[in-house]
């Protein structure tokens, strides 16, 4: 048994990706197969169905716990509070707790100058980002603090450093970022554990990135001093799992930063 055996943690975007060589391709898979190794429930979202049913048989199947799949998509042309207050309706109907809130799910237009970026594609990134995070953590707020929970968000080295073509995508990460500093001051009186990471993982999505945006990719994408990209379940995932633990709580109002996935600093 794990120490997360009989709580529950809602993934964001968390539908089922590999590599081309087979291995996981994405962060939010690799942080439910990380916690579903130490025995929690899961709570996944996502827009692609199928990718959230592949995920669930393989975890329960894998793993023994119980996988709640719930399609959610929080866009400009959506009731957004509602998506998501279904969601977490959902979770407390199946499991009656939330432990745990990951906020993963992001998607963008990376490549795309800010000069030639649409309002439609901006308003992609800040909705399935920024406002995605919002409308989630005010939602799981009451449930997190029964539980003296943790909420884990996403940021990125795109808003940090200013990567070229992905100026949607980086305002979406400094606000989340911003955000969530807000909530560890807030929510410290509460004993709810808010922090945020800044991974770089080799995931589906940066493979597909290089293979698009192949000047943007060389222009943006820096290897790590250890010479490898994190793995999305081993290095983020694991980091991931430690942020659920009680030995973290003293980190409760902290921002960590995690360098593609090679250490952890407060």
């Amino acid at each position: 048994m794990g120490f997360l055996t009989g709580k529950t943690a809602i993934i964001t975007g968390a539908g089922r990706a590999v590599l081309s060589d087979g291995r996981c391709g994405s962060i939010g898979y690799g942080i439910a197969t990380a916690y579903a190794k130490e025995g929690a429930n899961l709570v996944i979202t996502g827009r692609n169905v199928q990718k959230l049913a592949d995920a669930k048989e393989e975890l329960e199947r894998l793993y023994g716990i119980q996988v709640l799949t719930v399609a959610a998509d929080v866009n400009s042309g959506a009731d957004n509070q509602a998506v998501v207050e279904g969601v977490v309706r959902q979770t407390v109907e199946k499991f009656g707790r939330i432990d745990v809130l990951i906020n993963n799910a992001q998607a963008s237009a990376s490549g795309v100058s800010l000069a030639d970026h649409t309002t439609e594609q901006f308003d992609l990134a800040i909705y399935s980002g920024l406002y995605a995070t919002f409308y989630y953590m005010k939602a799981c707020h009451p449930y997190l603090v029964e539980t003296k929970g943790t909420v884990i968000n996403f940021a990125s080295g795109a808003g940090l450093f200013g990567n070229y073509g992905q100026c949607a995508y980086a305002a979406a990460k400094e606000g989340i970022r911003g955000l969530t500093r807000v909530a560890a001051t807030e929510w410290a009186k509460d004993g709810v554990n808010v922090n945020i990471i800044c991974p770089l993982a080799w995931t589906a999505q940066l493979e597909n990135f290089e293979k698009a945006y192949p000047d943007a990719f060389k222009a943006n994408v820096k290897m790590p001093p250890a010479g490898h990209y994190g793995d999305s379940e081993n290095e983020i995932g694991r980091v991931c799992v430690q942020l659920a633990s009680p030995d973290f709580k003293y980190l409760t109002g902290e921002t960590l930063t995690l360098e593609g996935g090679m250490g952890l600093r407060p």
